[in-house]
């Protein structure tokens, strides 16, 4: 039997390039079921500055990239590896950019109850398929019930303050280790894999890691 390897992965889950980079990686496990990876998801927030209610979409991009122009042009390499990925990301739905504190809250909540993924594949899919608000309290305690969380228990904790600081003093911690951008992969406590990685990589890591 093969020993499990942890498989931290540090992600935001209104970020892209992560939902990209967990495409690639669930193709490769899917194609080798015998890996040896235990997945944990952190919490690292794109824009740790948002107001708690988000903002409007375009205003964010266009200030963030500089112009509509550039905030396309920018997008341009996502859309492309995002088809290339097999997956249909509805920007043009998308209205606001939430800030996704009680989001990592959900996914630090999930993974108590072993549904971390489930989470945060639900997050994306909120997100980026069904262009939800995943910084909106009814959203996140809809999500919850569907992969099978007791939704008044996470409305009454989306209430509260609990674990709010613990999401950001583990965020902090992830930038103190010299981590900067997402998703990163971090094999085995060792070796970071940063960016939306292809099946392909995944695949060599896989049969390093298992010596086949």
């Amino acid at each position: 039997m093969t020993e499990t390897i942890k498989l931290d992965i540090m992600s935001d889950p209104i970020c892209p390039w992560c939902y990209i980079g967990k495409a690639h990686l669930d193709r490769a496990l899917s194609a080798a079921p015998n890996h040896p990876f235990e997945i944990e998801w952190h919490p690292f927030q794109l824009n740790p500055d948002m107001p708690a209610g988000g903002m409007d979409r375009r205003a964010y991009l266009e200030g963030k990239f500089g112009g509509k122009e550039a905030a396309v042009k920018a997008y341009a390499p996502v859309v492309e590896h995002a088809e290339k990925a097999g997956l249909n990301i509805n920007f043009e739905g998308m209205k606001r950019t939430p800030n996704t504190l009680n989001a990592h809250r959900l996914i630090h909540w999930a993974g108590i109850e072993g549904r971390q993924t489930a989470a945060v594949s639900a997050l994306f899919k909120a997100y980026f398929v069904d262009t939800r608000d995943i910084g909106d309290a009814e959203v996140l305690t809809d999500i919850a019930d569907s992969i099978g969380m007791d939704a008044s228990v996470v409305a009454r904790l989306l209430a509260t303050q609990e674990d709010m600081q613990d999401i950001r003093d583990r965020d902090a911690h992830s930038r103190t280790m010299g981590i900067n951008s997402v998703p990163t992969f971090i094999v085995g406590g060792q070796h970071a894999v940063p960016g939306a990685q292809p099946p392909e990589l995944w695949a060599k890591v896989i049969a390093e890691v298992t010596g086949s």
